[in-house]
């Protein structure tokens, strides 16, 4: 499903957290989906979004590394430098000033509904940072910072979008429409949901996102597996005693198998109906074999460019400064309209 904004596509919006190594789930169901926007689109931005990883307590010298590995990472799969901007957020301060405005129109109501904050405060919620509480309304400063008319998300963050769209919206009520009622400076944004998008599973439990946090390494492909390892981890992939599932039907109640066809049809760029019909009924190691097979070669290179673009860091940082003040160079024109708006000097 897509959701086109209108006008279509003029800027996107996307940001990831530091947090470690990409994974496929990453690549498949994100990263992949960047890459092919930042052609169809006139200013995609991509953001490591630091300041979000902070919201709970981090080793800095780990945090750094991890953005210098991420953005190591996002170049390895495609996303171009001269196409995308690419970023750490904590480059551009215009963020967190726009977030503190933006607090100031936000209500406690709209925030304290957000689930993502009772996941993952738990039951020690009055020891959470006043950050995690709060990261949504950065989260919608992120966005709302640039012209971005597009944001593509998965289903755990549609909340978060709806509560940047309302925050836009009241920003107008109070503050007035903007540079026309026609075109709000601050725009309510529309999810985008790229249909080739896949949601990627544990391999050890299909009903759990393939995470990096799962104390297991058998439950996710990392991008900078090796060939032998991504074998190893499929071949032990979790599936169950029946055949190889002939019709979406036969597939119901098998997590684990769809799981498995879902990533080898998005890596193959076929449709789950061709997948069934090439392996249908038949045991699953010949499947499984094909799959870590498809697997090696997407991965391989991905992870040998990985590997010499993060051993060059002073180009890393470079780069990235030098999205950063391309970034800034759209967010401080629009900051400046936002604070004028409301009567600060």
């Amino acid at each position: 499903m897509l959701e086109t904004p209108s006008p279509p596509l003029q800027c996107v919006f996307s940001g990831i957290q530091p947090s470690g190594t990409l994974h496929l789930g990453n690549y498949l169901g994100a990263v992949a989906q960047w890459v092919t926007l930042q052609h169809r689109t006139a200013t995609p931005i991509f953001c490591i979004v630091d300041w979000h990883a902070l919201t709970v307590w981090q080793d800095p010298a780990a945090l750094r590394a991890g953005v210098l590995d991420l953005a190591a990472s996002l170049l390895a799969c495609g996303i171009d430098p001269q196409k995308s901007i690419l970023f750490p957020q904590s480059l551009n301060p215009d963020h967190v000033e726009l977030a503190w405005l933006l607090n100031c129109v936000a209500r406690f109501g709209w925030v304290s509904r957000m689930t993502q904050f009772k996941e993952k405060s738990g039951k020690n919620r009055e020891q959470a940072s006043l950050g995690l509480f709060a990261y949504p309304v950065l989260m919608a400063a992120d966005i709302l910072a640039y012209p971005t008319n597009g944001v593509p998300v998965g289903d755990d963050q549609r909340q978060h979008l709806e509560l940047t769209r309302e925050i836009a919206i009241r920003f107008h009520d109070q503050y007035g429409g903007g540079d026309s009622v026609a075109e709000p400076l601050l725009i309510p944004p529309a999810t985008l949901v790229l249909p080739t998008g896949a949601r990627v599973m544990s391999l050890r439990d299909g009903n759990k996102k393939m995470s990096k946090s799962d104390p297991s390494d058998a439950a996710r492909i990392d991008m900078t597996d090796d060939d032998d390892t991504i074998r190893r981890k499929i071949q032990r992939a979790r599936t169950d005693s029946l055949p190889f599932p002939e019709t979406a039907m036969t597939m119901q109640d098998r997590p684990e198998v769809a799981n498995l066809i879902g990533i080898y049809a998005a890596l193959r760029g076929e449709s789950i109906e061709s997948v069934m019909a090439e392996f249908a009924g038949g045991p699953f190691a010949p499947f499984k074999e094909a799959l870590a097979e498809s697997l090696v070669e997407t991965i391989r290179p991905i992870r040998t460019r990985t590997v010499a673009l993060r051993a060059d860091e002073a180009a890393l940082v470079r780069m990235l400064t030098d999205g950063a003040g391309r970034a800034r160079a759209i967010s401080q024109p629009r900051l400046a309209r936002v604070r004028q708006m409301m009567g600060l000097l």
